[in-house]
């Protein structure tokens, strides 16, 4: 919308852009108003995931690291539905016994690159290939995402509305209808941009157990009483204590751990059953 250009003495033109604040970023803010009623709990982890790496690299195609770990969260929290628990309009206690996560994939969009939610369906009970399937569709084609179409034809408008967005944050978190559409529990990976080990803290929007996938390193593990290099992930886990205590938080923990470590959801047995 308009650009200022100051001189210096040195005579290097120092450049300054004013524009618009893009519709999508709006999105972000609105979302990040949302969290603000949630008492986050978080939980640093690390998890060994040389198993779990060895058995992705051997399917052809190879399979998505972030749809293994959202698999793997999926079904920690369908054992402990507590966990992804919410308060709906009359402060009532909802949990689901099913388990719909939305995770975050980066897209094009006329304003530049935009974290697009999707809502990956039943995750608890589909295999990783599937899960990467779907992931990879959606970053080749938005659209196909209910969101994606939503992004593409409302979002223009409804973020120049005052309270819009607002509102639909307020409607997305309380309503059992709604959630039953845009998913209970969140995972999103930010470690695949920065490179090496890392934990990543990010403030809760909606869900009520949010895990964010960090870095991943080879670090000295003690194996069967020998010292390994292993491949580590980190993981953020953030829970809301408005509606979950620490004791079943540590158990969903130790269940999730245990479900990484051992490749469960990558195993023979699990993927017939599925």
């Amino acid at each position: 919308m308009g650009c200022e250009t100051l001189v210096t003495a040195s005579g290097r033109p120092r450049r300054v852009e004013i524009q618009r604040f893009p519709s999508n970023r709006r999105l972000v803010t609105a979302a990040m108003r949302a969290g603000r009623r949630m008492a986050p709990m978080y939980g640093l982890i690390d998890v060994d995931v040389t198993r779990a790496n060895q058995l992705l690299a051997a399917h052809g195609p190879p399979s998505s690291l972030t749809a293994f770990v959202v698999a793997s969260v999926a079904r920690a929290a369908a054992a402990h539905p507590e966990v992804h628990a919410y308060r709906n309009w009359r402060g009532q206690l909802v949990t689901h016994r099913h388990v719909d996560v939305t995770t975050m994939i980066e897209i094009s969009t006329p304003q530049g690159l935009f974290g697009l939610p999707h809502v990956l369906r039943d995750a608890d009970v589909r295999g990783v290939p599937d899960l990467t399937a779907e992931l990879h569709r959606v970053k080749r084609q938005p659209a196909s995402s209910s969101s994606g179409r939503w992004l593409e034809r409302a979002a223009p408008v409804a973020t120049h509305i005052p309270g819009t967005v607002q509102v639909m944050y307020a409607v997305m978190s309380r309503s059992v209808a709604v959630r039953r559409r845009v998913g209970t529990v969140a995972v999103t990976a930010v470690g695949m941009f920065a490179g090496g080990g890392g934990f990543g803290l990010t403030p809760m929007t909606m869900m009520s157990l949010e895990v964010v996938i960090g870095g991943m390193t080879r670090r000295p593990r003690v194996v069967d009483g020998r010292i390994e290099a292993r491949d580590i992930l980190d993981l953020t886990m953030a829970i809301d204590h408005n509606v979950v205590d620490g004791a079943p938080a540590t158990r969903f923990a130790a269940e999730l751990r245990e479900i990484i470590e051992t490749a469960a959801v990558l195993s023979p047995s699990s993927q017939a059953a599925i």
